[in-house]
């Protein structure tokens, strides 16, 4: 056998399953087979394959560096057991309500004719003792169901469609799903997350359907609109630019063709067209999901603003005296101003960049609203900005999820018809919420309640789509404290002043002092290779030797890309094989990276029922290569995962400055490189920079850097919220 090579298996019988994935159908099965001697170990995406099958396998050998050979299926064909020995394990293991003792008299009574009895003439299975009409009926479901899974995974092969969606697909569509693909295989696209257009394109072009098909060019719509928004976080996009794009991407369909469908996805109100003259839009299409969210925004916190709920100023300053007191100094004016704004306003917002006391007057408020009696929630977008939040004001703070309890079905436990108890809600790291985590949030709240936001709008924008917070406050609707004074203490950080520097549009200053007293460097240099050698040797010897500081738990590298030579990718590997050298140790491979104990991770999405949060940083402190398992420490929380979990993981030596919002760090290594111009821009500068503490390293192109500083255009998001607020409230004089 020759390793990475095509091969195939013929008449593999399935002798027992190892482990399967019911989620994506990824199965690890012992078989026999003619062309092998031995038992064989297989591994890939089989679906519901059971033991007793018989199976022609295409794919490849691998040679796994603990379990040795393995072959790696990539497509296979299924035939039913040929012998009796396997007919009755194929029963037994695939088909509820027969065990061991009624496969054998089944297979006793009819031999390996019994499969096709099952198929043809089930009714004669009642002859058998022990089957009633009630187990018959199980039975017959049962068979029923394992014949569609095949079926749907040979169609599926067949029209090249990645096997790993056939759960979700029959899932969906259960025995219908072959039918359903064949009407319109666009659905997958629009039903299935990870089903993208270009897989169902593929596959529908196999199936026969015409380039300029009216379900092609309306899906093309919908998947441009989509990765307009999850690209570019956008709530709508230009009518001129969406044609352009679907134009560019189908070729040769006409424009008449791609207008009819715009009008039809309308009739559909799968689309919403506006003209927006205030923003010289002539036309904007926006998905009706994201429509309505920008809508529902407006109405509910018209709503929430507009009924009463009277804090009086007088004992808003009878509580300040007290306050104070917790406090241990006496608050300036500025900040005075913005403890009786939130407290006497329905919805308020606190704005400013580093050094400016959001923090402080965060939990001025916090403490006074507490003072008079309120019921207090505090809440934030990500794990560690709700630690933050709890820590800076004395009281318990969760991410936003938690706090309105994620369901499994998508939805959340408090929502219109189940309010949250409480009277103020407090959002820390406001800039992260996105539109649809707004729209949540409004629902949640009773009318009686106070929101307070707390971000600075100049970070990086949230994730996903729109631009809540700057819209917020670009309305005007909404009472704002902007912050823009820089308090003594801050004003010694050059980490503070340069931050303010970038804001406006200023190359940093270096600071007049050495280390390890300096809390901000700017190292030039040109050469890419130079700066990943820099970074290196910033990381893992002169900070730690100059500043004291732990390489694996206290300094983190910030980059804009994950491609380059100092992008995530060849960072993690690089750091990795510096820190955590592999030394005779066992590592689970993956394609993307390898992991050892020891190293730094990072979560990747959202998983509640391990409590772990996408950009959650932990350390695996247990590995098990066997199987494949990784134990993991999120700062007390200890968490498994499986093989099929692992690529909800990433090292995190190195992270994207996107997944660094809302965290901070003692230390912050960032590179800027002219091979990152596509996503530098200030905003992301400035972000990068704002995350670190105590000491901040930047290294590499002026010209770079100077790109950044002057783009302020890049990443602009298309959003109509701040107008919809404007005109609701104007229209009910509510200004």
């Amino acid at each position: 056998m020759s390793e990475n090579k095509k091969a195939r298996l013929d008449d593999a019988e399935v002798v027992n399953i190892v482990y399967r994935n019911t989620e994506n159908g990824y199965v690890i099965a012992r078989v026999n087979s003619k062309n092998e001697p031995g038992m064989i170990t297989i591994t890939g995406i089989l679906g519901d394959v059971q033991a007793g099958e018989s199976l022609t396998l295409n794919g490849k050998w691998k040679v796994h560096p603990k379990y040795g050979p393995q072959f790696e299926v990539e497509t296979f064909e299924q035939s039913l057991p040929a012998t009796e020995n396997g007919v009755i394990k194929f029963l037994q293991s695939s088909i509820k309500g027969v065990g061991e003792k009624t496969a054998t008299l089944l297979v006793n009574e009819y031999g390996v004719g019994v499969l096709d009895i099952l198929d043809d003439d089930p009714e004669q299975l009642l002859e058998i003792r022990g089957i009633s009409k009630r187990k018959l009926k199980d039975i017959i479901e049962s068979w029923g169901k394992q014949r569609a899974v095949k079926d749907l995974l040979v169609f599926l092969q067949t029209h090249g469609v990645p096997t790993t969606f056939a759960g979700k697909i029959f899932h969906l569509y259960g025995a219908q799903a072959e039918r359903k693909l064949r009407d319109n295989p666009y659905d997958l696209a629009y039903e299935i997350r990870g089903v993208g257009f270009r897989t169902a394109d593929q596959m529908a072009l196999k199936l026969g359907f015409a380039h300029d098909s009216w379900q092609r060019i309306e899906a093309a719509m919908v998947y441009t609109l989509f990765t307009l928004s999850e690209r570019g976080g956008h709530m709508f996009v230009p009518k001129e630019k969406l044609l352009h794009e679907v134009g560019r991407m189908l070729e040769n369909v006409d424009a008449e063709r791609l207008e009819e469908a715009i009008f039809s996805l309308q009739e559909k109100q799968r689309i919403r067209v506006e003209d927006l003259p205030e923003q010289d839009v002539e036309q904007a299409v926006f998905l009706m999901h994201f429509y309505h969210h920008e809508n529902e925004i407006s109405q509910r916190l018209y709503q929430l603003v507009s009924h009463p709920t009277p804090v009086s100023r007088e004992k808003v300053g009878k509580a300040l005296p007290a306050v104070e007191k917790v406090l241990g100094f006496s608050l300036s004016d500025e900040q005075r101003d913005a403890v009786f704004e939130a407290c006497s306003n329905k919805a308020f917002i606190i704005t400013g960049g580093p050094g400016t006391g959001k923090t402080t007057i965060t939990k001025a408020i916090v403490l006074t609203l507490k003072e008079l009696g309120l019921k207090i929630k505090l809440a934030a977008p990500t794990g560690r900005a709700a630690k933050r939040l709890s820590e800076a004001t004395g009281l318990g703070a969760q991410t936003i999820h938690r706090l309105l309890q994620y369901q499994p079905d998508g939805g959340f436990q408090f929502c219109q018809d189940q309010k949250l108890k409480a009277d103020v809600l407090v959002i820390d790291e406001a800039s992260m919420v996105d539109a649809h985590l707004c729209v949540s949030v409004l629902r949640a709240l009773p009318h009686t309640c106070r929101l307070i936001l707390v971000g600075d709008i100049n970070q990086l924008p949230s994730v996903g789509p729109g631009n809540v917070l700057a819209d917020l406050i670009n309305s005007e609707m909404v009472p704002c404290a902007r912050l823009t004074h820089i308090f003594r203490q801050a004003q010694e950080s050059y980490i503070v002043v340069n931050a303010h520097r970038i804001n406006k549009g200023e190359f940093p200053l270096g600071h007049p002092q050495e280390a390890p007293q300096a809390d901000f460097f700017w190292i030039p240099q040109e050469d890419q290779t130079t700066v990943q050698k820099l970074i290196l040797d910033s990381v893992c010897d002169r900070i730690p030797n100059r500043y004291g500081l732990d390489p694996l738990r206290d300094i983190q590298v910030l980059t804009p890309m994950h491609k380059g030579d100092v992008g995530t990718g060849a960072l993690n590997k690089a750091l990795q094989e510096r820190l955590n050298p592999l030394r005779n140790r066992q590592e689970i491979r993956r394609s993307f990276c390898s992991f050892r104990v020891g190293d730094r991770v990072l979560q990747l999405r959202n998983n509640y029922d391990k409590d772990v949060f996408n950009g959650d940083l932990g350390r695996i402190v247990e590995l098990d290569a066997q199987e494949n398992e990784l134990f993991v420490d999120f700062e007390g929380n200890y968490v498994t995962y499986e093989s099929s979990e692992l690529d909800d993981l990433t090292l995190a030596y190195a992270v994207s400055v996107h997944k660094s919002q809302g965290s901070e760090y003692p230390a912050v290594v960032m590179p800027i490189v002219t091979q990152h111009y596509m996503l530098l821009q200030r905003n992301l500068l400035y972000t990068g920079l704002t995350r670190a503490r105590n000491l901040a390293v930047l290294v590499g192109s002026k010209k770079a850097f100077s790109i950044g500083l002057n783009n302020v255009t890049a990443g602009k998001r298309c959003t109509h919220l701040g107008y919809r607020l404007r005109t609701l409230f104007s229209e009910n004089r509510l200004i």
